[in-house]
């Protein structure tokens, strides 16, 4: 069964249709809508004008028992830059549209605003990804440049394999995460080496955020970020029913 749901990833946020059968017409393919982000956006599109702001949605994206002691960093026109500095070994961050799926229809999408909050081992090891994508981006390089820098970069070992208990917060009110239904959810992030989602009895996201169900009733998500493509990361995400600041958050 497939059905929308309210999410996005850091990443996120992710677009892909449906496989069309072989009988799918040329006349259907001339009629299929154009991408709504067909390259990147001017560059300002993508920055927060007001750098306080961007602290702020960064911060909220976990709770502030966690949040206040954080190190920030904030989008600047050759990367990201270090805003405040933390104490405890978080990282919060504001990700942009290309930490989506690669063949997700938001990738360049200049609206994205997934405020994260990465835990000392992500910080370590997911959010070099990160860093490594925008860097890139902002080069001017092509998303099949990004794509392909970026496996290379696994293959030399020039990014750090991933550590065991990375996590991350993405329970912000204010972020926007993907054009669907509700832009947003109140979630969770747990990164794991490629497996089965079953061993976690993880229901499936594709990249159009529909839901593909094995296992009803589950409240546990693999999302369609990274998954070998080229990270060798799966991400697994579950809503929190709260937003960082105590209030209530729709599930899905």
């Amino acid at each position: 069964m497939n059905r929308k749901v309210v999410m996005a990833i850091a990443l996120g946020a992710f677009t892909l249709s449906v496989v069309p059968g072989p009988a799918w017409s040329a006349q259907a393919q001339a009629q299929a809508p154009k991408a709504r982000y067909p390259k990147m956006a001017p560059l300002d599109q993508y920055l927060m004008a007001d750098r306080n702001a961007e602290i702020e949605l960064a911060r909220s994206a976990a709770p502030p028992s966690i949040s206040r002691d954080a190190t920030v960093v904030v989008l600047g026109s050759h990367g990201y830059e270090t805003a405040v500095e933390g104490k405890n070994g978080f990282i919060c961050i504001v990700e942009r549209g290309w930490m989506n799926a690669f063949d997700s229809s938001e990738f360049w999408s200049p609206k994205t605003r997934g405020a994260i909050c990465f835990n000392p081992p992500a910080a370590r090891t997911v959010l070099p990804i990160t860093l490594m994508r925008t860097k890139l981006v902002l080069a001017g390089k092509s998303k099949a440049e990004v794509k392909e820098s970026i496996k290379i970069a696994i293959e030399k070992k020039e990014l750090p394999a991933l550590e065991t208990g990375a996590m991350c917060y993405m329970m912000s009110k204010d972020a926007y995460l993907t054009d669907g239904d509700g832009h947003n959810m109140a979630h969770l992030m747990f990164y794991t080496p490629l497996m089965d989602g079953a061993v976690w009895g993880a229901n499936k996201l594709n990249s159009s955020n529909e839901l593909l169900e094995q296992f009803p009733g589950s409240p546990l998500l693999l999302s369609p970020a990274f998954k070998g493509d080229p990270e060798p990361i799966n991400v697994f995400f579950m809503g929190t029913g709260m937003w960082s600041d105590g209030t209530a958050a729709p599930v899905m």
